[in-house]
């Protein structure tokens, strides 16, 4: 049975080293179950990846062709999602405010870590345990539909109810850092 909430248009973001649980992710919630929309740098066959070594035109490129049409930005967090700078960038370009209603901001840890996962330095900024006082929310991987549901309607929420909690004013990530899982820089 398909889901019956709204459909919400998702940015996906995500370190492609996962992009095998990240596409069964997508498959399962998005394909067919019909919980969200996906969009994100290589979520979809024909999108482009952003090629430059400048960040504020890479910045631009995220939020035109990408998070324009979004309201909401999941991050699907793997072993090494923490130490990616592309990742940084997209949560970075989804919280900011002014010219934009910033995206709700969400963390999914993937299954397969079972709720063992380092956030996203940004991501991390953003959240508190126990989800108080903060403006995005974390969670370990949904048992249905209707619960992602349920997450991504709180995240889209947050855009104007928890707007003012957002932080977002760190020095973005220059280089991929050093993985904390596999001890490695990529």
């Amino acid at each position: 049975m398909p889901y019956q909430g709204t459909k919400r248009r998702v940015f996906i973001s995500y370190y492609h080293g996962d992009e095998t649980e990240v596409d069964r992710f997508i498959d399962y919630f998005a394909n067919q179950h019909g919980v969200f929309t996906p969009y994100g740098l290589g979520v979809n066959d024909n999108d482009d990846f952003i090629y430059s070594t400048d960040t504020s035109y890479v910045m631009s490129q995220i939020r035109t062709k990408y998070l324009r049409n979004t309201t909401v930005t999941i991050v699907l967090v793997g072993n090494c999602t923490h130490s990616r700078r592309y990742v940084d960038w997209e949560i970075k370009s989804s919280l900011t405010q002014g010219e934009y209603i910033p995206n709700g901001l969400m963390g999914i840890i993937l299954a397969s870590k079972k709720n063992r996962a380092y956030l996203p330095p940004r991501l991390q900024a953003n959240w508190t345990r126990g989800d108080t006082n903060c403006y995005a929310r974390c969670w370990v991987h949904p048992r249905s539909p209707e619960e992602l549901g349920k997450w991504i309607e709180d995240a889209y929420t947050a855009r104007t109810a928890r707007a003012h909690l957002i932080k977002n004013s760190q020095d973005m990530m220059k280089y991929n850092a050093r993985c904390e899982i596999c001890g490695i820089t990529h």
